[in-house]
Formats: C-alpha cells, sequence, structure tokens
C-alpha cells in the first residue's frame, strides 16, 4: 500500500548533532554546510521534499526567540506536513512550543545523539523514520528518535541512557 504525501514535505533545518561537522575538546559544535541533502541521496529517499535552512545551531544554545522562528515558519508554510531537525538538548522545547502554538499540521522534529558525519551515527535512520512517520501521522506535533515515536506533551530526553523516551 502506497500512502500518498498530499504535497510536498517540508524539512526546516536548524542544527544540532545531527548536521554538526565536529565537536570541539569543550564540547561546543562546530557548523558548516547541512549533510541533510547527502542524507537524503544516500537513502535514496523517493519523497517530495522542499528543504530549508533556518539557523545551523546547538540546541544547547537555543532560546525561545529562535523558536518562535521556528514556530512562524511552521505556521506560514503552506504543507501540512513538516520535518524539522534539531539538536536534541531542547528538541522538547521546541516540540512544546510547537504543538501548543500549531494547528492543522502533522509536524515530526528529528535529531541524533552522534553526528551524521562520525561512524556509528543514528542520524540517517532517525531522519528517515521522521520522513516515514510525518506521512502516516495525524494533526499534531511528534519526536522521531530510537526508532519511537512520541507526542509532544509525553516525552523526555533521558541524558543517562542517552535516549529520549515517555515521560514517567
Amino acid at each position: 500500500m502506497i500512502f500518498p504525501t498530499n504535497g510536498k514535505i517540508r524539512l526546516f533545518i536548524t542544527g544540532g548533532t545531527i548536521d554538526s561537522q565536529s565537536i570541539d575538546r569543550d564540547g561546543t559544535y562546530r557548523f558548516g554546510n547541512t549533510h541533510i541533502r547527502e542524507m537524503l541521496e544516500q537513502a535514496r529517499n523517493e519523497a517530495k521534499i522542499r528543504r530549508e535552512i533556518l539557523m545551523l545551531k546547538d540546541s544547547a544554545l537555543m532560546v525561545d526567540f529562535e523558536r518562535r522562528i521556528i514556530l512562524n515558519k511552521c505556521r506560514k508554510c503552506r504543507g501540512q506536513k513538516i520535518v524539522i531537525t534539531h539538536g536534541t538538548d531542547s528538541m522538547t522545547e521546541t516540540a512544546e512550543m510547537l504543538g501548543r502554538g500549531v494547528r492543522g499540521k502533522t509536524i515530526v522534529l528529528t535529531g541524533s545523539m552522534i553526528p551524521y558525519n562520525q561512524k556509528g551515527s543514528d542520524a540517517l535512520f532517525n531522519l528517515g523514520c521522521a520522513i516515514a512517520a510525518v506521512q502516516l501521522l495525524p494533526f499534531g506535533t511528534y519526536i522521531a528518535m530510537n526508532g519511537r515515536i512520541f507526542k509532544w506533551n509525553n516525552v523526555r530526553k533521558n541524558r543517562a541512557k542517552n535516549i529520549f523516551e515517555e515521560r514517567k
């Protein structure tokens, strides 16, 4: 069975580990160009996706002003299916703002714990899950990480295990 995408998927790129080039000794992420195009090509993606870089930022440094940029882009987007690549440190905060502030669209945030350009990265897997999820889920805001889909209001990052899980 083929599930229609009802048009293009918008992919908003905001940075995070998924798109970092390297990590400095002090834990600061360095960014160059986005890896997303390369990732979509490697995955042999056939979904119609329109990419847009909003920022390339470590989400630990992201503030509400930047989250409002993401919120406004999602609200103004003509499409109903949106994937956002995002750093994991503050992904839940952005998901909450979107969950409370956007109606009539399916939004899926994703990222990775290991940069795409490093061995053992979870980036390609998580991006693929998010692209599949945005085509199948009803309207709402979700996080796709670790092979699971979480509703925005029932997810947390478990920093000890380096995974996302349901809130307890």
